[in-house]
């Protein structure tokens, strides 16, 4: 923290002595126990190719996703269709969704997932990366399951 002031008042001087105190602590922490604290490196770049590998792989599943009639990708009308059901989703619970409306909630939480991430809400975009994760896991079990 960077604080600027002409005096320092007793509010500000109880706050950096009780930073000191702490600091104090954790660094006879570390030196007792051979700590070496590391600053966090990981860089946008890190998270955007997380993003990449989590698109990837929406799309080799839903690109293979059987609508009845062999399987092709979601494209147009499909696409549109499986996202009118996708309200269904939230209150019939994941077990009951029809896999269309699986699909459906995939793509549009993956279009959050980017606005987020462009928005540079990263913990945000980590949240519905972990939300697609898990419904990608449902659409394949009842992929599996021969549901799908």
């Amino acid at each position: 923290v960077h604080m600027y002031a002409d005096r320092i008042t007793d509010s500000m001087a109880h706050a950096i002595d009780e930073t000191n105190r702490r600091r104090a602590i954790q660094v006879a922490y570390n030196t007792e126990h051979g700590v070496d604290p590391q600053p966090l490196r990981k860089k946008i770049a890190d998270i955007t190719d997380q993003l990449a590998k989590e698109d990837a792989d929406t799309d080799a599943l839903l690109g293979s996703f059987d609508y009845g009639k062999g399987k092709r990708g979601i494209t147009g009308a499909n696409k549109a269709g499986a996202k009118k059901g996708a309200a269904k989703v939230r209150t019939d619970g994941l077990a009951a969704a029809p896999a269309e409306d699986l699909v459906g909630l995939i793509q549009q939480l993956t279009e959050q997932m980017h606005g987020a991430a462009a928005e540079l809400q990263f913990e945000v975009a980590a949240r519905i990366r972990d939300e697609v994760s898990e419904l990608k896991k449902e659409l394949r079990q009842m992929q599996a399951a021969g549901h799908a």
